[in-house]
């Protein structure tokens, strides 16, 4: 038997909404946009040389699929920008939401019920970039141990 419940699907509700004002906020800043291509859902160049290229995400909340998607996109552009629908005390607004987008490299956009644009994050290098993917040098500890005391100073040395 078909599904009688009826169907609720407000503009807003969906995230097809945020794509016009992330639009506009791009091409405001120079970017030539397109919708949904190879499964972004939004891709912008901005014809300098060399060009560079902006994926950005959209999702209705920050979770974390949308962090997934950011971190597969990261090999295929330059920037990386995530969009989610704003709210007074949504998970965006959280201090540690900002600091996973900056620590990933990723800009963070808020978008208004009105449809305007607020950058919560600047899009950077990220911590992995700008380390050039090097672990911290000498870490001697052993993980999960708290009771075991660190090596002396000489042993240390010799590493």
């Amino acid at each position: 038997m078909p599904d009688q419940r009826p169907r609720r699907e407000k503009s807003a509700s969906r995230e097809t909404s945020l794509y016009l004002p992330v639009k506009r906020f791009l091409e405001a800043l120079g970017f030539e946009v397109k919708g949904e291509i190879c499964g972004c859902d939004l891709v912008a160049i901005r014809g300098e040389e060399p060009p560079l290229v902006v994926i950005g995400e959209l999702k209705l909340g920050f979770n974390l699929d949308l962090v997934l998607q950011g971190i597969d996109r990261t090999a295929a552009c330059d920037q990386v920008w995530l969009a989610v629908r704003s709210s007074r005390r949504g998970r965006e607004r959280d201090s540690r939401v900002r600091k996973l987008c900056r620590l990933l490299g990723f800009g963070l956009l808020g978008v208004s019920a009105s449809g305007r644009v607020e950058v919560l994050v600047e899009p950077g290098r990220g911590v992995r970039a700008a380390t050039g993917g090097a672990a911290r040098a000498c870490s001697t500890n052993i993980g999960g141990g708290s009771a075991i005391p660190p090596p002396a100073a000489a042993a240390r040395r010799r590493l």
